[in-house]
C-alpha cells in the first residue's frame, strides 16, 4: 500500500481540536446569539418585526453559512440549517419529557462515539458479505476482523461459511456490540465480538481487515494499516477509498450498488 501524494494540510478554517459535532454545536450557539442580536436590535431599526418562523430560518441560515465557511463535511450545512426548524417542530408537539429522554438514551447507546469517530452506524448488505467471503485466503485458516462490526452480520456469516477460520468484530457503541454478542450466543456462532476502539488492535494479527467507516476516518485507518499490516494481508473498505492511495481491488458487489476497495500489503 503506497501513497501517491501527501495528505493536504489542515484548512485554516478548521478547528482541529474539536470533533465536527462539537464544532456544529458551537456554531449553533453563535448563530443563536447572532439571531437574538438581529431580532432585538438590528432589524427593529429597519421596522422589521421578527416572528418565530423568521427567527428559525435566520438562525438556520447563519449556522449553515458559518458551517460552510468552516469547511465541515458537505452534509453539515444541511443539518445545521434544518436543526432549529426541527427543534421548534418537535417542541410544538407537546410530548412528555420522558419521550425525549428515552429517545436520547437509545440514540446514545446506538451511536455512542459518533461525535468523536465521525463513523455513523450503517450496515453492509449480504452481497458485500459474499464478496468478502470470496476474498478470504483459501490456502490457510483466515484470521479476519470487522472494524465497526455493528450488529455482527458479516462476522457471523463468515464464521458460518469458513468454520476453519477465526472471525472477530470490534464495535465501540454498546448497543450494537451487546446485540451482536447475544446473537452469536443464541445462534451458536463461532464469531467473536470485542467492544473497544480498533486503534487498540494490532493489524498484524489479521489476514483480512474489513472497514465500513466514513471518509473522515480513512486517513487514520490507512496510517495504521501501513504501519502494522503483515505482508500478504488485505485491507478492505466498503464505499470509502483512502485519499491518495490507489486501490488494488475495485469491486462492485450486488450489481454495482456497492463499492468495495482493497489494498494488499
Amino acid at each position: 500500500m503506497h501513497s501517491r501524494r501527501s495528505q493536504p494540510g489542515a484548512s485554516p478554517h478548521r478547528l482541529p481540536s474539536f470533533p465536527p459535532a462539537v464544532q456544529a454545536l458551537l456554531i449553533q450557539l453563535l448563530a443563536l446569539l447572532a439571531t437574538l442580536g438581529m431580532a432585538f436590535h438590528a432589524l427593529p431599526l429597519l421596522d422589521v418585526q421578527v416572528n418565530v418562523a423568521m427567527a428559525v430560518l435566520l438562525q438556520g441560515g447563519i449556522a449553515a453559512a458559518l458551517t460552510r465557511w468552516r469547511r465541515l463535511a458537505p452534509w453539515w450545512p444541511f443539518i445545521q440549517f434544518l436543526f432549529p426548524l426541527t427543534l421548534v417542530l418537535v417542541l410544538s408537539l407537546g410530548l412528555p419529557s420522558w419521550i425525549y429522554l428515552s429517545a436520547f438514551s437509545v440514540l446514545l447507546i446506538l451511536y455512542w462515539s459518533t461525535f468523536r469517530t465521525q463513523v455513523p452506524y450503517y450496515p453492509s448488505r449480504a452481497a458485500v458479505w459474499h464478496e468478502v467471503e470470496r476474498l478470504l485466503p483459501s490456502d490457510r485458516p483466515p484470521r479476519f476482523i470487522d472494524i465497526g462490526s455493528g450488529f455482527g452480520g458479516l462476522t457471523m456469516h463468515l464464521a458460518r461459511r469458513r468454520p476453519d477460520g477465526d472471525f472477530a468484530g470490534i464495535e465501540l457503541a454498546p448497543l450494537p456490540w451487546f446485540a451482536s454478542l447475544v446473537r452469536a450466543r443464541l445462534s451458536g456462532s463461532r464469531g467473536r465480538f470485542l467492544r473497544g476502539d480498533y486503534a487498540d488492535l494490532d493489524f498484524g494479527d489479521y489476514d483480512v481487515i474489513f472497514a465500513y467507516l466514513s471518509p473522515a476516518a480513512m486517513p487514520a485507518l490507512a496510517s495504521k494499516a501501513m504501519a502494522e499490516m503483515k505482508p500478504g494481508s488485505l485491507l478492505l473498505s466498503h464505499e470509502f477509498a483512502i485519499p491518495g492511495v490507489e486501490p488494488q481491488l475495485l469491486l462492485h458487489p450486488g450489481n454495482g450498488r456497492d463499492v468495495l476497495y482493497g489494498w494488499y500489503r
